[in-house]
């Protein structure tokens, strides 16, 4: 059967056509955005895909992608209203919200850390020191406690780490500092200025390959986790400020649309495509690395999208303690989920 159109619905098609072209214009001509992310590495990848794949530019915006330096940084780069969105540790939104800028989270990463990986120096593995308690056991040649390297004091390297530690009961036996972005920490270690560096699978298998590093502790181990953590948490988020979404609500509507298909492009991809297309945002590490590392995250990202009361829950025990120095805050008070819930409904899983 075939469909007859009347010059009136013609008619109708086109004005309707017309009216969307000139919204979409409208959209086009927005602002740009800029949005910020702590390293070069993949965990941040629904970033990386979210632009190099399109979403963000189907979505309206016209966006640059900022490294931070870490994620302290990138939280002081949003605090200052210089980036819209960010990406990194979930405590990151509760410390500014604890002093005084309220953010919000808008859609979880992962559902556990992939970045809470202990690679110790070679030639201290080699020595016998094959554990966190030989570890804290031993001493530099000068006497002081070993030196543990992270991106930044208070990112997502040290809180889950820290954790760990503290759990142990061996936080007070090392020494903790922070040493920046993805080349100057492996330079640290290489080099012997630091004796273990945390970070994420990645940079585990590219020291192992150039025998300067050995897995030390895997704490992104399922079984580990499940044993110290309890299940999942969102460790990773995207977050903004408050007067962010104040101020332009359908900007971030569409960063989070952007991002949402960005994960579910994420879902349906091999390490080796979701590779090809962030390359340029991650050539710090070699691209079998980097490899690894994507079907690391595959495992662990949050195709859900949606943080829940159990994982929140969950994840007090870690995020409101003496090391982080935050303040307890309700879920409601930090977890903005309207704009995933719009995205979700416009673009089905």
């Amino acid at each position: 059967m075939r469909t007859r159109i009347t010059r009136r619905s013609a008619l109708t098609i086109v004005a309707g056509a017309g009216a969307s072209m000139a919204a979409r214009r409208a959209w086009a001509d927005n602002p740009s955005g800029r949005v910020i992310y702590p390293v070069a590495i993949p965990v941040y990848q629904s970033q990386f895909v979210a632009d190099r794949i399109g979403f963000f530019k189907e979505a309206g915006l016209d966006c640059k992608l900022i490294q931070g330096g870490s994620g302290v940084k990138t939280r002081e780069i949003i605090a200052s209203s210089q980036g819209d969105i960010g990406i990194g540790d979930i405590t990151h939104p509760m410390q500014l919200s604890n002093h005084g800028r309220s953010a919000r989270v808008l859609m979880p990463v992962d559902t556990r850390s992939n970045a809470a990986i202990f690679i110790i120096r070679k030639d201290l593995f080699d020595q016998g020191i094959t554990t966190l308690d030989a570890l804290a056991k031993w001493k530099r040649p000068d006497g002081r406690k070993p030196i543990v390297s992270v991106s930044s004091l208070g990112g997502t390297n040290h809180v889950w780490a820290s954790y760990y530690m503290e759990t142990m009961g061996l936080d007070d036996k090392v020494t903790w500092i922070g040493t920046g972005n993805v080349d100057t920490m492996m330079g640290t270690l290489k080099t012997k200025q630091v004796d273990v560096l945390i970070n994420s699978p990645s940079i585990l298998k590219d020291s192992v390959e150039q025998g300067w590093g050995t897995l030390l502790f895997d704490g992104t181990d399922e079984a580990v986790w499940t044993k110290y953590i309890g299940g999942k948490v969102p460790v990773t988020s995207h977050f903004c400020l408050q007067s962010s979404i104040d101020k332009d609500p359908q900007k971030m509507q569409a960063f989070v649309t952007a991002l949402w298909r960005a994960t579910q492009w994420i879902k349906g991809h091999s390490p080796e495509e979701i590779y090809d297309a962030i390359e340029p945002y991650v050539g710090s590490t070699s691209r079998d690395a980097n490899i690894f590392d994507c079907g690391v995250m595959k495992k662990v990202t949050d195709y859900d999208c949606i943080i829940d009361a159990a994982s929140f829950e969950r994840g007090q025990k870690v995020w409101f303690r003496e090391m982080t120095g935050i303040k307890p805050l309700a879920m409601a008070d930090v977890v903005n989920t309207s704009f995933i819930e719009a995205a979700r409904k416009a673009y089905p899983a």
